[in-house]
């Protein structure tokens, strides 16, 4: 009959044994399944801060894009308006220097 108690118990003993081992693997599955929960919601909040930082990201290129665009249409018509005054200046000086030859010539040849 010891054979057999002694039998018994060390089978309850290895059922104990098995029995915290699976109550361990559960509570470490349900850990992870909360991390994992956990993990995906940040995810998924990543997800949409990313979309929202891709729209944001495309509005400023954009708006930069316009502003670089008026910065050169200002500077181009700063360096017209510099091109026309200088060829105004030019024209006026020849206008004036061909006048000035006229009326010299005007003079030299007088009768006496």
């Amino acid at each position: 009959m010891q054979n057999g108690n002694s039998r018994l118990s060390e089978a309850q003993k290895d059922v104990e044994e098995v029995k915290g081992i699976m109550l361990d693997n559960l509570n470490k599955a349900e850990e992870r399944s909360g991390k994992l929960k956990e993990l995906e919601t940040r995810a998924d909040d990543l997800l949409v801060k990313g979309k929202a930082f891709s729209k944001t990201a495309t509005k400023v290129k954009q708006k930069k894009r316009w502003e670089n665009i008026k910065y050169k249409v200002v500077i181009a018509a700063v360096a017209a308006a510099v091109l026309l005054g200088i060829i105004l200046a030019v024209a006026l000086s020849f206008s004036n220097d061909d006048n000035g030859k006229d009326a010299s010539t005007t003079t030299t040849t007088k009768a006496p």
